[in-house]
């Protein structure tokens, strides 16, 4: 029987996402909460749905990808959610960086109507999502996991397991602790080497290649350049999501000196008005704090 694809969450990143599964053939059903942004899927063929809870009527395995943790909440738990008509037999994915508790809980509900659910949250930004390379982390049952792999390759290149319902949420809080510290240096560094007189293209091209090499200089690090601030990742979705891992950190009794700093810097990013950049955009943060 060929399986009917639901997807919900067409921004930056899930619109290409979703694109990669729609152009290998399957039929899918799409909603998103601004009308205007799927119109690019409904013309490559997909169906549009007027909300969740439609999508989850038509669907076999339905992949949502939102802003924050209340609009999973909402997606999946409002009056017209997910869960309000799942299908049984069916599996839900979310794929938005949200909190662990929140995976576990709809994981737990999800079961109870005899469906399956995986958290299974992305890193690669909107580059990653467009050539179908990203990273995917994905907590739940195994053998759910196992049904979905061959979609997942479909969306990502560094696919893994990690474990338990919110297994995969906690790999992705590690991964942007990881960044949120990562993008100072970069700056920082991009800063220095302004200062100095350095052609910064040639600055990334050597330093990029050696022990410093990341992806966010190599990748990021010419957008800076050019003055492309546009967003792969919103500073806003950042701050959410080093909010989350603080949170979560503090109910582990674990102190993050370094990354309750790269919060404070991308809150300065917030008070300035730069929250719909991308997160190379603290760059003008502290080039504004050195006068640059």
């Amino acid at each position: 029987m060929e399986q009917h694809i639901g997807w919900i969450g067409t921004g930056v990143m899930g619109k290409s996402m979703c694109a990669h599964i729609l152009n290998a053939g399957y039929k899918i059903s799409v909603y998103n909460r601004t009308k205007e942004k799927a119109k690019e899927l409904v013309d490559m063929g997909a169906t549009w749905c007027s909300n969740p809870k439609e999508v989850a009527e038509k669907s076999d395995i339905l992949f949502t990808i939102v802003g924050f943790p209340h609009d999973v909440e909402e997606v999946y738990l409002g009056e017209n959610g997910i869960l309000k008509s799942v299908k049984n037999g069916s599996i839900l994915v979310d794929m938005t960086t949200s909190e662990p508790s929140l995976a576990l809980r709809i994981y737990n509900i999800a079961k109870k109507m005899g469906a399956s659910s995986l958290d299974a949250p992305v890193s690669g930004g909107d580059v990653g999502a467009k050539n179908g390379t990203l990273a995917i982390m994905s907590g739940g049952d195994k053998e759910i996991y196992d049904k979905v792999y061959p979609l997942f390759e479909l969306m990502g290149k560094n696919i893994a397991y990690m474990g338990k319902a919110g297994a995969g949420q906690h790999t992705k809080m590690s991964n942007q602790i990881l960044i949120a510290s990562t993008m100072i240096g970069v700056v920082e560094s991009l800063l220095y080497a302004h200062k100095a007189g350095n052609d910064l293209n040639e600055v990334i091209n050597v330093i990029g290649k050696g022990a410093a090499g990341c992806w966010s200089i190599n990748n990021l690090g010419p957008r800076i350049v050019e003055g492309n601030f546009d967003p792969g990742f919103f500073i806003k979705h950042f701050i959410k999501d080093m909010g989350i891992a603080l949170k979560e950190a503090k109910n582990m009794n674990l102190s993050l000196p370094g990354l309750a700093l790269a919060y404070q810097f991308y809150i300065s990013a917030t008070a300035l008005g730069f929250e719909n950049l991308g997160t190379q955009g603290l760059y003008k943060v502290l080039a504004k704090m050195n006068g640059i």
